[in-house]
């Protein structure tokens, strides 16, 4: 088959690439590379006016004609390229905004996709209209918006997962749903604002390409090394605030047998090594399954604090744990992170747990094949 993925966000696409290549499949992808992740690509759209006095220019532009120059700089790239992005039999979209242009520009480039390919499909893996719809109700008891519903944070610090629910994002949301053959979810957190949806076609576990991960024998003997990266764009979304807390707590008990490092904002290829040492990923707290950073670590053999709810242990019918399911609680942090450094024998019983979870459940193989056979 020949085949068009449709932006990054975490490497999925990239992982995905790789397992339909290896299974024979021509496969192009064409993508921003996600800010600072810099993720690769085959055909890359890059921002522009997004910093210092370019992006002055590009806001008073707006204010006086209402153009975008972001938006505009994409959508000129994606149509300069456009011969190559025709005669595809399958095109999935990373997100209903894959290039994270306006919703003008992005119903231009998807409507182009459209007329020019046989098949059009949605991958739900980010934030969008059904999640976020789905988030802001008391559908679960937590949520990435829990911080904004309770009022401890602010609204301009939740307004790029907001937007999803103005009126020209609905706007896009139909668009790309009526345009679409199918929806695809990537992990249970955006199966259950799908379940039920006429164009919903099942949950897919996310491709993880193990054989790029290296996995390094750590020594529980020394101080356990506890790692956090953080994105300061999604700080409130992923519950960060309540990993400090809690390593805060931990330090002062335990100031001889744990290390403590935090990086913020790395390109992937420099936060992927970084944390190789590390015995603990503190990953994220408003999930129910674990998202792509979390899966990696795992895949490393690493015991991540992350989403592992009772849902997701039913789904793969689990009845040991490969991940420490992680609530918006920091004292309930603390006593799982004590139990794992005065029991150190469960960092490895669980990190062999969690590399065989990957092994078996997302092998970016399988997982291709996965995609073949429902797209076909």
């Amino acid at each position: 088959m020949k085949i068009l993925l449709v932006g990054e966000y975490s490497r999925l696409h990239n992982s995905l690439q790789e397992g339909l290549r290896a299974l024979g499949h021509d496969v192009i992808l064409i993508s921003t590379g996600d800010y600072f992740k810099k993720y690769p690509s085959d055909i890359k759209i890059k921002r522009s006016f997004d910093a210092g006095l370019a992006r002055k220019i590009k806001i008073a532009l707006f204010q006086l004609f209402n153009i975008e120059l972001t938006s505009w700089g994409m959508t000129k790239q994606f149509f300069n390229t456009s011969e190559k992005l025709k005669g595809f039999d399958v095109v999935q979209l990373i997100n209903e905004s894959p290039f994270g242009a306006t919703v003008k520009d992005e119903m231009k480039m998807i409507s182009f996709l459209k007329q020019n390919n046989k098949k059009l499909f949605l991958l739900s893996c980010g934030t969008d209209y059904l999640s976020v719809k789905h988030q802001l109700s008391d559908a679960n008891p937590y949520s990435i918006l829990s911080n904004y519903k309770d009022g401890s944070v602010s609204k301009e610090s939740f307004k790029n997962i907001l937007k999803y629910q103005t009126p020209p994002f609905k706007k896009l949301h139909d668009f790309v749903f009526k345009n679409i053959d199918g929806c695809i979810a990537s992990d249970y957190d955006y199966h259950m604002p799908l379940a039920g949806n006429q164009k919903y076609l099942g949950l897919i576990p996310n491709p993880v390409n193990t054989s790029k991960l290296s996995v390094c024998e750590i020594d529980t003997k020394g101080p356990i090394v506890i790692f956090m990266g953080i994105n300061r764009t999604n700080y409130h979304s992923k519950g960060i605030s309540y990993f400090e807390k809690a390593i805060t707590i931990i330090q002062q008990k335990f100031p001889k047998e744990v290390q403590i490092e935090i990086v913020e904002n790395l390109p992937y290829e420099q936060y992927i090594e970084k944390y190789n040492n590390a015995h603990i990923i503190l990953d994220q707290v408003f999930a129910y399954d674990q998202g792509y950073n979390a899966l990696e670590a795992m895949a490393k053999g690493k015991v991540v604090f992350t989403g592992a709810e009772t849902a997701f242990m039913q789904h793969y019918n689990l009845n040991h744990p490969v991940a420490i399911n992680t609530i918006p609680e920091e004292h309930s942090i603390v006593l799982a992170l004590e139990d794992l450094i005065k029991n150190p024998e469960k960092i490895a019983e669980i990190g062999m747990a969690a590399q065989r979870f990957v092994a078996l459940h997302h092998d970016y193989k399988k997982v291709a094949q996965q995609y073949i056979d429902l797209w076909k």
